[in-house]
């Protein structure tokens, strides 16, 4: 009896908490505890599923989004929990062949076509309301890179014929109203071009430089609501057309430009007593290049505040922005000022993100999971670790500046499952973590290591074959979506030209 209730034991544990009582607002915390031994242990390689591509799993844990390979249609299943029974114990038997299909764990909700023959699905955007009522799809068409210039656009920025987003109830695949972009370039890819916070949604136009506020109703439209580039307020266009009789088209900057360039020069007038010398160096030497910058990125911090990102047409466009000089406002919509702004290598800044990096991540989650997401302000290990590659970092600008090319945050680009909790994991983030992005495929099992017990592997998880049999010139990529509260998770991997190997990881 004593070596079956030691510590750490599941049994050990359910028996401690009938008679321990945990601190008053500690309940959740002590439950989450459990996960410890609560872990997948049981994988089964290369299962029987759809050749479909698999986004992720809602944080309510209710649904698994997926979209056909030729991104057309899109698949909703619900997960269900693997059952089954044998004559004798069930741990010395394989489990039976209907175990080892796909549609053992998931069942198929609907599947409803999303894109025309033209267009695509961005296999990279969705966004759920926090109801989880709603998700939020995109299609596009081809990308053209010499597309003509019409008026307002930016030179240097690429140009999609259409881009569609619709709003579909995740409950039965309903389409309930869409919103099309014709002749624009917002960036899709890992849902960058737009963000979502409780019912506003912002969709930035990097082609015509708009910021478009989209309200969604809780009868299913999205409504807009406001625009933010060329005019800051309602009135402003109107008001120019009543008081401007010649001139106007080209003459004006933008007027979030205007907005940029007022708050820089402010900024400057006021930072020493010589004034005229100091505008000079400051801000007439670098006017064009304030000029020039473009918006790359916007969040909202509330409902009333953007988070926006500025900087040059290259870095817009890039996938790699990190060397490039960026620039971070905060914009106030209701008096539409911009109350701050700092360069990407600002100290000040980076001590913000540092402290109080879960206020970037503005969207409020009605499930208790999203407040466990582990980060340097709110866990101890994570903070340790940052603290520590910035003492290794042979330039402390340059580590700056890398650490502000994650801001402005990705909507909903983090998983809340409880093994991505620092403070019950340890696992080495090169191969694998909380963030939405493809890993470099590792041939040994990534390892989840217990931080109360750091000598014990809680469990493995091993992407590609069973055999460990691969080519090791071919390129492979895996990516991984875990359950937000089940002991589940699939690891996906993907290797040119040869077929999708999706592995499931369960707790049998």
């Amino acid at each position: 009896m004593v070596r079956f209730f030691r510590s750490g034991n599941l049994t050990s544990r359910v028996f401690d908490r009938q008679f321990l009582s945990p601190r008053p607002g500690a309940a959740v915390n002590t439950i989450r505890q459990f996960y410890e031994n609560l872990v997948p242990s049981y994988t089964i390689f290369d299962i029987d599923c759809p050749d479909y591509s698999f986004r992720k799993f809602t944080d309510d844990g209710k649904y698994l989004v997926a979209f056909s390979r030729n991104h057309q249609d899109l698949i909703v299943y619900r997960p269900i929990w693997l059952t089954y029974s044998c004559n004798e114990e069930c741990d010395s038997h394989d489990l039976p062949p209907k175990a080892k299909r796909f549609d053992s764990f998931f069942k198929q909700l609907y599947s409803i076509p999303l894109a025309s023959s033209n267009e695509y699905i961005c296999k990279d955007f969705f966004l759920y309301m926090e109801s989880h009522q709603f998700g939020l799809f995109a299609t596009s068409t081809a990308q053209s890179n010499d597309s003509t210039v019409t008026e307002g656009a930016v030179h240097g920025v690429p140009s999609i014929e259409k881009i569609t987003f619709y709003l579909v109830r995740l409950e039965d695949g309903v389409i309930l109203d869409e919103k099309a972009f014709c002749n624009d370039f917002i960036n899709l890819a890992h849902s960058i071009g737009a963000y979502l916070y409780e019912d506003l949604l912002c969709i930035v136009s990097l082609r015509y430089q708009t910021i478009h506020i989209v309200q969604i109703r809780d009868s299913g439209n999205l409504v807009e609501v406001r625009r933010i580039g060329a005019f800051c307020r309602e009135d402003d266009e109107l008001f120019l057309h009543s008081h401007v009789q010649t001139g106007y088209g080209g003459s004006f900057l933008p007027g979030i430009k205007q907005r940029l360039l007022s708050h820089i020069f402010r900024k400057t007038w006021n930072e020493v007593p010589d004034q005229t010398l100091h505008l000079k160096k400051k801000f007439y030497f670098h006017f064009q290049d304030y000029v020039d910058l473009i918006i790359w990125k916007v969040q909202f911090l509330d409902r009333h505040h953007l988070f926006i990102k500025f900087g040059s047409v290259d870095g817009g466009v890039s996938r790699s922005t990190d060397q490039n000089l960026a620039f971070f406002a905060v914009y106030n919509m209701e008096t539409t000022d911009i109350v701050s702004l700092y360069q990407n290598s600002s100290e000040e800044l980076y001590s913000l993100f540092e402290q109080f990096y879960d206020h970037f991540h503005a969207n409020p989650q009605n499930s208790s999971l999203g407040k466990f997401i582990s980060s340097h302000s709110n866990d101890i290990h994570a903070l340790d670790q940052l603290r520590a590659m910035k003492n290794k970092a042979s330039s402390s600008s340059q580590f700056v500046k890398k650490m502000m090319a994650s801001l402005p945050y990705t909507c909903q680009s983090q998983s809340p499952s409880p093994y991505f909790d620092l403070s019950l994991f340890r696992y080495d983030e090169k191969l694998i973590s909380a963030i939405d992005r493809h890993r470099h495929c590792t041939e040994h099992p990534i390892k989840f290591i217990s931080v109360r017990s750091p000598n014990v592997v809680r469990f493995k998880i091993k992407p590609g074959s069973d055999s460990g049999a691969s080519d090791s010139r071919a390129k492979r990529i895996s990516s991984f979506l875990f359950h937000p509260f089940f002991p589940l998770a699939l690891s996906i991997q993907q290797t040119y030209m040869q077929p999708t190997v999706v592995n499931i990881h369960f707790r049998r």
